[in-house]
């Protein structure tokens, strides 16, 4: 069995062939160009089906935006891809392509690549968390994604954790990702230093070392707190995974732990907190595994 993966992000597009045994064959990257809008995002896809169309035996697609994986459509997207609320990937796929097509949105797609491969194996139950430009987030619970009623459950990123907040991308104010995501991260440490530097160049020793850059940060893992802290309230789950470039640091990620840990009461201090294991691959394995089982289904 071959399959085709693809991994829509707002930046770069990974895709290639992974085999039954969820090996990566080969895998490739390209520019999103997400600024030029949907139809040409999708255009895009349909250049990279129409080269392995003919060796595969399905095609598993990881997107941003919200996905009702039951059609494959996006039902919305915010204006980092423009005009993408509403394209029908599968539908478009398949009026060419006679193949089983699954796509589902890109954290639920990391967190089950997480659950059957990487951090979260062993656990029923997970929270999963990804922090870049916004904040990410997926329920894995009873064994599978939950999506909710409408396919939008698990953001995470817009939960409120500062009423009458900074205005968000959503629409909303004071959403946690306008003050946890690394965005939120490197305009904090621009608008107390100056300097326009990106999350590894924050954490190099230059200007981690430097007390005003460290208090940028500490205040930076105290808004992560709070949101898992409500997440923790509100899930009681034994894991919470926590993915994306910045959590690399190894001292957001131990800090985070032992936070968290320092509440003296139970869900906190059994909660276990771990970093994603998966990291670039995390997306195109959860979209293989989801197009796989699709195709046995079927």
């Amino acid at each position: 069995m071959k399959i085709l993966a693809i991994d829509i992000g707002g930046t770069a597009i990974k895709y290639g062939t992974v085999l039954g045994d969820y090996t990566i064959e080969q895998a490739f990257e390209i520019p999103t160009e997400a600024h030029l809008g949907g139809p040409h995002l999708m255009h895009k896809i349909m250049g990279i089906v129409d080269t392995y169309a003919a060796e595969v035996d399905c095609v598993g697609i990881s997107t941003a935006g919200q996905v009702n994986s039951e059609l494959g459509k996006i039902i919305f997207a915010s204006e980092n891809i423009p005009n993408y609320t509403g394209i029908e990937i599968t539908k478009t796929i398949q009026k060419k392509h006679h193949l089983p097509v699954s796509v589902e949105n890109d954290v639920n797609a990391a967190a089950t690549a997480e659950a059957k491969f990487g951090a979260g194996r062993g656990y029923s139950d997970f929270l999963c968390l990804t922090y870049g430009t916004g904040v990410g987030g997926a329920m894995w619970i009873n064994n599978k994604i939950y999506t909710g009623t409408h396919f939008s459950a698990g953001e995470f990123g817009h939960i409120v954790t500062h009423t009458g907040g900074k205005k968000c991308t959503c629409g909303n104010n004071g959403c946690y990702e306008m003050y946890a995501s690394t965005r939120a991260l490197v305009n904090a440490v621009r608008d107390e230093t100056g300097k326009t530097l990106n999350g590894r160049e924050i954490f190099s020793p230059e200007h981690f070392n430097n007390t005003t850059v460290r208090a940028v940060i500490d205040n930076w893992i105290d808004e992560i707190i709070g949101g898992l802290t409500t997440l923790i309230f509100i899930f009681n789950p034994p894991c919470i995974i926590l993915g994306g470039g910045i959590m690399n640091e190894d001292y957001v990620i131990s800090e985070i732990d032992r936070r968290i840990h320092a509440r003296n009461i139970h869900s906190f201090r059994s909660v276990a907190i771990k970093r994603a294991a998966m990291k670039n691959q995390a997306g195109m394995l959860g979209a293989a595994y989801l197009a796989k089982e699709k195709l046995l289904e079927s």
